[in-house]
Protein backbone atom coordinates (compact mmCIF):
# COMPACT_ATOMS: atom_id res chain seq x y z
CA UNK A 1 0.00 0.00 0.00
CA UNK A 2 1.17 3.54 -0.93
CA UNK A 3 2.37 6.21 1.55
CA UNK A 4 0.30 8.78 1.70
CA UNK A 5 1.66 11.82 1.00
CA UNK A 6 0.71 13.54 3.97
CA UNK A 7 2.16 11.27 6.31
CA UNK A 8 5.61 11.77 4.28
CA UNK A 9 5.29 15.63 5.51
CA UNK A 10 4.27 14.66 8.69
CA UNK A 11 7.27 13.13 9.53
CA UNK A 12 9.91 15.49 7.93
CA UNK A 13 8.33 18.20 10.14
CA UNK A 14 9.02 15.37 12.59
CA UNK A 15 5.66 15.37 13.51
CA UNK A 16 5.81 11.73 14.07
CA UNK A 17 2.69 11.15 16.95
CA UNK A 18 0.79 13.25 14.04
CA UNK A 19 1.78 10.74 11.23
CA UNK A 20 1.44 7.18 13.17
CA UNK A 21 -2.34 8.40 13.89
CA UNK A 22 -2.93 9.46 10.40
CA UNK A 23 -1.94 6.33 9.26
CA UNK A 24 -3.65 4.28 12.05
CA UNK A 25 -7.31 6.19 11.19
CA UNK A 26 -6.83 5.48 7.14
CA UNK A 27 -7.16 2.16 8.34
CA UNK A 28 -10.34 2.28 10.35
CA UNK A 29 -13.43 2.53 8.48
CA UNK A 30 -15.07 4.60 11.82
CA UNK A 31 -12.83 7.75 11.02
CA UNK A 32 -14.53 8.23 7.50
CA UNK A 33 -17.16 9.65 9.26
CA UNK A 34 -15.00 11.86 11.50
CA UNK A 35 -15.40 15.48 10.51
CA UNK A 36 -11.99 17.37 10.01
CA UNK A 37 -11.95 19.03 13.65
CA UNK A 38 -12.20 16.02 14.95
CA UNK A 39 -9.32 14.53 12.67
CA UNK A 40 -7.26 17.32 13.66
CA UNK A 41 -8.24 16.73 17.41
CA UNK A 42 -7.11 13.07 17.63
CA UNK A 43 -3.70 13.82 15.56
CA UNK A 44 -2.47 16.77 18.08
CA UNK A 45 -3.67 14.75 21.12
CA UNK A 46 -1.14 11.66 19.74
CA UNK A 47 1.43 13.89 18.89
CA UNK A 48 1.03 15.60 22.33
CA UNK A 49 0.97 12.18 24.21
CA UNK A 50 4.03 11.47 21.75
CA UNK A 51 5.87 14.58 23.08
CA UNK A 52 5.57 14.38 26.78
CA UNK A 53 6.43 10.53 26.46
CA UNK A 54 9.58 11.37 24.68
CA UNK A 55 10.10 13.95 27.36
CA UNK A 56 9.78 11.77 29.97
CA UNK A 57 12.09 9.28 28.20
CA UNK A 58 15.01 11.98 28.12
CA UNK A 59 15.15 12.89 31.73
CA UNK A 60 14.58 9.58 33.20
CA UNK A 61 17.59 8.51 30.97
CA UNK A 62 19.41 11.63 32.23
CA UNK A 63 18.76 10.86 35.83
CA UNK A 64 21.03 7.71 35.78
CA UNK A 65 18.79 5.77 38.64
CA UNK A 66 20.11 2.80 39.87
CA UNK A 67 16.54 0.97 40.05
CA UNK A 68 15.34 2.24 36.50
CA UNK A 69 11.71 0.46 36.84
CA UNK A 70 10.93 1.15 39.75
CA UNK A 71 7.14 3.13 40.22
CA UNK A 72 5.70 4.36 42.81
CA UNK A 73 2.62 2.14 41.94
CA UNK A 74 4.80 -1.11 42.24
CA UNK A 75 5.35 -0.21 46.23
CA UNK A 76 4.68 -3.02 48.84
CA UNK A 77 3.36 -1.60 51.78
CA UNK A 78 2.31 -5.05 53.32
CA UNK A 79 6.01 -5.77 54.30
CA UNK A 80 6.43 -4.60 57.78
CA UNK A 81 8.74 -1.61 57.53
CA UNK A 82 7.50 1.15 59.05
CA UNK A 83 6.81 2.94 55.98
CA UNK A 84 3.95 5.71 56.26
CA UNK A 85 1.81 5.05 53.53
CA UNK A 86 -0.12 8.53 53.81
CA UNK A 87 2.78 10.02 54.06
CA UNK A 88 4.54 8.42 50.61
CA UNK A 89 1.25 8.91 48.95
CA UNK A 90 1.55 12.51 49.35
CA UNK A 91 5.32 12.51 48.08
CA UNK A 92 4.25 10.54 45.29
CA UNK A 93 2.61 13.61 43.99
CA UNK A 94 5.90 15.52 43.84
CA UNK A 95 4.26 18.66 45.18
CA UNK A 96 7.04 18.71 48.15
CA UNK A 97 9.55 19.20 44.88
CA UNK A 98 7.56 21.76 43.28
CA UNK A 99 8.09 23.91 46.95
CA UNK A 100 11.65 23.05 47.20
CA UNK A 101 11.67 20.47 50.01
CA UNK A 102 13.82 17.84 50.70
CA UNK A 103 13.19 14.41 52.02
CA UNK A 104 15.20 12.68 53.99
CA UNK A 105 14.70 8.44 53.65
CA UNK A 106 17.33 6.66 56.68
CA UNK A 107 16.86 2.96 57.79
CA UNK A 108 19.21 -0.44 57.68
CA UNK A 109 20.37 -1.75 54.79
CA UNK A 110 17.93 -3.61 51.97
CA UNK A 111 15.50 -1.76 53.93
CA UNK A 112 14.48 -0.36 50.40
CA UNK A 113 15.61 3.12 50.74
CA UNK A 114 17.14 3.14 47.26
CA UNK A 115 13.80 1.58 45.70
CA UNK A 116 11.90 3.95 47.18
CA UNK A 117 13.92 6.81 46.15
CA UNK A 118 14.02 5.91 42.63
CA UNK A 119 10.60 5.32 42.71
CA UNK A 120 9.89 8.72 43.51
CA UNK A 121 12.66 10.54 41.31
CA UNK A 122 10.88 7.91 38.24
CA UNK A 123 7.51 9.31 39.47
CA UNK A 124 8.89 12.86 39.40
CA UNK A 125 10.30 12.69 36.05
CA UNK A 126 6.87 11.79 34.99
CA UNK A 127 5.60 15.05 36.33
CA UNK A 128 8.06 17.01 34.27
CA UNK A 129 11.03 17.76 36.83
CA UNK A 130 14.76 16.79 36.04
CA UNK A 131 16.29 14.30 38.56
CA UNK A 132 20.07 13.67 38.68
CA UNK A 133 21.10 10.31 40.72
CA UNK A 134 24.09 9.63 42.50
CA UNK A 135 25.71 7.55 44.98
CA UNK A 136 27.65 9.83 47.71
CA UNK A 137 31.07 7.99 47.43
CA UNK A 138 31.26 7.84 44.00
CA UNK A 139 29.77 11.70 43.66
CA UNK A 140 32.75 12.41 46.36
CA UNK A 141 35.69 10.74 43.91
CA UNK A 142 34.19 12.44 41.30
CA UNK A 143 34.17 15.94 42.20
CA UNK A 144 37.98 15.24 43.48
CA UNK A 145 38.69 14.26 39.90
CA UNK A 146 36.97 16.98 38.35
CA UNK A 147 38.33 19.57 40.43
CA UNK A 148 42.03 18.27 38.47
CA UNK A 149 40.64 18.32 35.36
CA UNK A 150 38.70 21.15 34.61
CA UNK A 151 35.12 19.51 34.99
CA UNK A 152 34.05 21.13 38.02
CA UNK A 153 32.35 23.83 36.50
CA UNK A 154 29.97 21.75 34.25
CA UNK A 155 29.61 18.91 37.29
CA UNK A 156 28.93 21.33 39.60
CA UNK A 157 26.17 23.11 37.45
CA UNK A 158 24.34 18.98 36.83
CA UNK A 159 24.23 18.77 40.82
CA UNK A 160 22.98 22.19 41.26
CA UNK A 161 20.62 23.29 38.91
CA UNK A 162 18.25 20.09 38.60
CA UNK A 163 14.65 20.14 39.92
CA UNK A 164 15.80 16.58 42.35
CA UNK A 165 19.15 15.40 43.21
CA UNK A 166 19.35 12.22 45.20
CA UNK A 167 22.35 11.80 47.08
CA UNK A 168 22.04 8.02 47.90
CA UNK A 169 24.28 5.87 50.56
CA UNK A 170 24.97 8.87 52.94
CA UNK A 171 27.89 8.02 55.56
CA UNK A 172 29.06 6.54 57.13
CA UNK A 173 32.65 7.47 56.42
CA UNK A 174 33.67 10.83 57.88
CA UNK A 175 34.17 13.65 55.32
CA UNK A 176 36.99 14.96 54.36
CA UNK A 177 38.05 19.22 54.23
CA UNK A 178 37.65 18.49 50.36
CA UNK A 179 34.38 17.20 50.37
CA UNK A 180 33.16 19.26 53.51
CA UNK A 181 33.85 22.30 51.36
CA UNK A 182 31.74 20.50 47.98
CA UNK A 183 28.85 19.46 49.51
CA UNK A 184 28.39 22.91 51.45
CA UNK A 185 28.50 24.59 48.05
CA UNK A 186 26.03 22.48 46.78
CA UNK A 187 23.39 22.66 49.16
CA UNK A 188 24.12 26.52 49.70
CA UNK A 189 23.17 26.57 45.56
CA UNK A 190 20.49 24.27 45.82
CA UNK A 191 18.81 26.14 49.15
CA UNK A 192 15.49 27.12 48.28
CA UNK A 193 15.63 26.38 44.74
CA UNK A 194 15.73 22.39 44.49
CA UNK A 195 14.94 19.56 46.04
CA UNK A 196 17.40 16.99 47.36
CA UNK A 197 16.57 13.54 48.50
CA UNK A 198 19.21 11.97 50.60
CA UNK A 199 19.55 7.84 51.98
CA UNK A 200 21.44 6.68 54.74
CA UNK A 201 21.22 3.91 57.21
CA UNK A 202 22.90 6.06 59.86
CA UNK A 203 20.08 8.40 61.54
CA UNK A 204 19.68 11.89 61.12
CA UNK A 205 21.02 12.56 64.32
CA UNK A 206 24.84 11.49 63.98
CA UNK A 207 24.93 12.77 60.74
CA UNK A 208 26.80 16.17 62.58
CA UNK A 209 29.90 13.37 62.84
CA UNK A 210 29.83 12.41 59.67
CA UNK A 211 30.49 16.10 58.15
CA UNK A 212 32.91 16.33 60.84
CA UNK A 213 33.53 20.22 61.57
CA UNK A 214 31.21 21.74 63.74
CA UNK A 215 30.78 24.86 61.75
CA UNK A 216 30.31 23.35 58.48
CA UNK A 217 28.04 20.42 59.68
CA UNK A 218 25.61 22.89 61.27
CA UNK A 219 25.79 24.96 58.25
CA UNK A 220 25.03 22.15 55.82
CA UNK A 221 22.38 20.44 57.86
CA UNK A 222 20.84 23.63 58.36
CA UNK A 223 19.98 23.99 54.94
CA UNK A 224 19.03 20.14 54.33
CA UNK A 225 17.19 19.18 57.16
CA UNK A 226 15.39 22.26 58.35
CA UNK A 227 11.60 21.96 56.54
CA UNK A 228 12.14 18.66 55.25
CA UNK A 229 10.29 15.57 55.40
CA UNK A 230 11.49 12.30 56.54
CA UNK A 231 11.13 8.44 56.15
CA UNK A 232 12.45 6.80 58.75
CA UNK A 233 12.18 2.90 57.64
CA UNK A 234 13.02 -0.26 60.12
CA UNK A 235 13.00 -3.94 59.46
CA UNK A 236 14.57 -7.16 58.21
CA UNK A 237 16.09 -7.22 54.64
CA UNK A 238 13.56 -6.94 51.60
CA UNK A 239 16.45 -8.97 49.67
CA UNK A 240 16.00 -11.52 52.10
CA UNK A 241 11.99 -11.41 52.21
CA UNK A 242 11.99 -11.44 48.92
CA UNK A 243 14.45 -14.51 48.34
CA UNK A 244 12.24 -16.79 51.10
CA UNK A 245 8.83 -15.89 49.16
CA UNK A 246 10.60 -16.69 45.69
CA UNK A 247 12.16 -20.16 47.17
CA UNK A 248 8.81 -21.06 49.26
CA UNK A 249 6.65 -20.84 45.59
CA UNK A 250 9.18 -22.38 43.92
CA UNK A 251 8.53 -26.35 43.88
CA UNK A 252 12.00 -26.95 42.25
CA UNK A 253 14.05 -24.59 44.36
CA UNK A 254 12.46 -26.78 47.42
CA UNK A 255 13.59 -30.43 46.25
CA UNK A 256 17.39 -28.78 45.32
CA UNK A 257 17.40 -27.88 48.97
CA UNK A 258 16.28 -30.91 50.34
CA UNK A 259 18.44 -33.00 48.08
CA UNK A 260 21.63 -30.84 49.05
CA UNK A 261 21.82 -29.11 45.68
CA UNK A 262 22.76 -25.48 45.17
CA UNK A 263 19.83 -23.81 44.17
CA UNK A 264 20.68 -21.40 41.34
CA UNK A 265 20.19 -17.47 42.37
CA UNK A 266 16.45 -16.18 40.94
CA UNK A 267 16.18 -13.56 39.14
CA UNK A 268 13.71 -11.05 40.42
CA UNK A 269 10.55 -10.19 38.39
CA UNK A 270 11.05 -6.47 36.63
CA UNK A 271 9.50 -3.98 38.00
CA UNK A 272 8.34 -6.54 41.51
CA UNK A 273 7.14 -4.78 43.96
CA UNK A 274 9.69 -3.42 46.58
Amino acid sequence: MLTHPTIDQLRELKLDGMADAFAELQQQDAARDLGHAEWLALLLDREAASRNTKRFQSRLKSAHLRHGQASVEDVDYRTPRRLDKALFQQLATSRWIAEHRSLMVTGPCGVGKSWLSCALAQKACRDGYTVHYARVPRLFADLELAHGDGRFAKLFRTLTKVDLLILDDWGPDRLSANHRRDLMEIVEDRYGRGSTLITSQLPIETWHEVIGEPTFADAILDRLVHNAYRLALDGASMRKIKAAETETSDPTAIAQETDGAAAAPQKPAKGGKR
